[in-house]
């Protein structure tokens, strides 16, 4: 069986189309959805669409975060193969089967899907979410290891534990999850799933110190030390970022997205080496992306 979790926060706009997508997969095997939210608005515009399909329920967190929402889902999914994404996304038509079917292999625990930007590439943010996500998807598909997106992957429920609340990052986290329990992770870089990244500065950075924060809080809650993510192995990519521009307006916004990336990982190690700053205080709703 199959479980889908969508997790969601004050979303009442965009979770049905989250949950109405997922249907439109037409999942092969049984399953079933869970939609987690703590808001009463999010809540009562997912059970319109509840109502329509037996398969999906409704379940209004305490609002403690991702993280405790996932590890109550952890405990009432009665799918062996979970499927985790948001509220505020949406997957194409065969997305999900196509996670599905990596898990005939054994050896594999987990699964990403493929992030694709809904913004133009003609305004600057909208370039540096499609730079950035182009990249990764070029990463994941040569990396001999990878972290899952946490827009959209899947993983085997057996292999994962309750996470720590505190945890930023939970595609990251359950990511060495399974990679330290001995499995693989693939990558189905036809399993879409739709973005809205942020459209102002403020927002950007709030959105990656939440990212990248979460990767660096990895060494506190795992056994083993993560390197998965850091201003380093960013510059190791250097020069395919550099000939992605088409002209020379895209080649000026690169120069301007690697100085904003440094500038993030600076603050990033302000905030977490130097100020000592609680990473629960990290995270922060993002108004541009809903």
């Amino acid at each position: 069986m199959i479980t889908v979790i969508i997790t969601a926060y004050k979303e009442p706009q965009t979770i049905g189309k989250a949950i109405t997508q997922v249907i439109k997969n037409k999942i092969k095997e049984k399953y079933e959805v869970l939609v987690f939210a703590p808001d009463i608005e999010t809540i009562d515009a997912a059970k319109k669409f509840a109502k329509q399909n037996k398969n999906v329920r409704v379940i209004q967190d305490k609002g403690k975060g991702k993280p405790a929402a996932l590890n109550i889902a952890l405990k009432k999914a009665k799918g062996e193969i979970l499927v985790l994404t948001d509220g505020d996304v949406y997957t194409n038509e065969n997305s999900i089967n196509k996670l599905i079917s990596f898990f005939k292999d054994s050896k594999i625990g987990a699964v990403s899907g493929h992030p694709i930007s809904l913004e133009s590439r003609k305004n600057k943010f909208g370039y540096w979410s499609h730079l950035l996500t182009d990249m990764v998807d070029l990463w994941r598909r040569k990396s001999k290891f990878i972290s899952c997106s946490g827009y959209l992957y899947a993983v085997r429920k057996n292999v994962l534990s309750k996470m720590p609340e505190e945890t930023l990052s939970d595609d990251a986290y359950n990511s060495h999850i399974v990679a330290e329990k001995g499995y693989k992770i693939a990558y189905s870089p036809d399993s879409f799933v739709y973005i809205k990244y942020p459209t102002n500065f403020s927002d950007w950075i709030k959105q990656k110190k939440r990212s990248a924060g979460g990767y660096n809080q990895l060494k506190y809650l795992l056994s083993k030390k993560s390197n998965d993510r850091n201003i380093f192995r960013e510059s190791s990519g250097i020069f395919q970022v550099l000939n992605y521009p088409k002209n020379f307006k895209e080649f000026f916004w690169t120069i301007q997205l690697i100085l904003a990336r440094i500038y993030l990982w600076a603050i990033i190690f302000i905030d977490i080496n130097v100020k000592k700053k609680d990473f629960r205080k990290i995270w922060v709703r993002i108004e541009s992306t809903k």
